[in-house]
């Protein structure tokens, strides 16, 4: 008998600005409350992560600050764009990220947001910001790797 192989995602959006900015520590996937008008609008692919960040307030994480716009089909009993939406973590994990959190320097970033066996979820990193310098020395080795890999393509014609 063979084993259930892993359900397909369906990326939905990616932060690849927290990738700039931030240094990804760790990465936790967790599920998101939504209502069914904000579901309709994120297959639509109408999710903004920008500026948005994650945190934890009174034993629960919330998403904050991410826009999901209004479904363009829906009557005018549409949801709020900005609302804070709640994580569905283990108790565990969010004491864990308390812990974290709770260090100098740390937060929490929203990398992705993708469908996973029907269910949409956030894909979180545990992030320490990046200073100028550190941009600008990423910024440098991509450069360096991507003509790196210029000159051996063309060495191979």
């Amino acid at each position: 008998m063979s084993e259930p192989r892993e359900a397909a995602e369906q990326l939905i959006t990616a932060n690849r600005r927290a990738f700039h900015d931030y240094f990804i520590l760790d990465k936790l996937e967790a599920g998101i409350a939504l209502v069914g008008t904000e579901v309709k609008s994120i297959r639509e692919g109408r999710i903004n992560l920008k500026d948005s960040h994650a945190l934890v307030r009174g034993g629960e994480a919330y998403l904050v600050n991410c826009h999901v716009s209004p479904y363009s089909h829906a009557r005018s009993d549409n949801h709020d764009p900005t609302r804070a939406r709640k994580l569905l973590l283990h108790r565990s994990e969010i004491r864990k990220l308390i812990g974290k959190t709770q260090e100098k320097g740390l937060t929490l970033v929203p990398l992705r947001v993708y469908v996973k066996r029907g269910r949409i979820k956030v894909e979180l990193g545990l992030a320490r910001g990046k200073k100028l310098f550190d941009k600008r020395e990423t910024e440098r080795r991509k450069t360096a790797e991507r003509e790196a890999r210029a000159a051996i393509k063309e060495r191979r014609r």
